[in-house]
């Protein structure tokens, strides 16, 4: 699962977004990951080999140190990481025996 989150700019370009933080754009992220745990545990249930569905974030923002690197635009590492650990921190939560799903 390639996970990223876009912000649509406005109705005035049809199509027109723009690379948004994993948690603050037009996808509701915490519903998309809620989903994907749902489907991984019917799979298992089921006895599938193929029961854990590979993640990751893709296009962070440019923060920090990413700033100043000269790097392909939309793949800093500094903002991946902070996807990733959002992203994370959204499972760890949604699994949560007491609070989660």
């Amino acid at each position: 699962m390639h996970l990223r989150n876009v912000k649509r700019d406005n109705d005035d370009i049809v199509g027109s977004f723009y690379e948004a933080e994993h948690l603050a754009g037009d996808t509701d992220m915490v519903a998309l990951i809620a989903a994907i745990i749902r489907e991984e545990r019917r799979r298992k249930a089921e006895g599938r080999k193929d029961w854990v569905i590979p993640m990751r974030p893709d296009h962070g923002q440019d923060i920090l140190d990413d700033l100043g690197r000269r790097a392909q635009p939309g793949y800093p590492t500094i903002g991946r990481m902070k996807g990733l650990a959002e992203l994370r921190g959204v499972m760890t939560a949604l699994e949560h025996g007491k609070v989660g799903l």
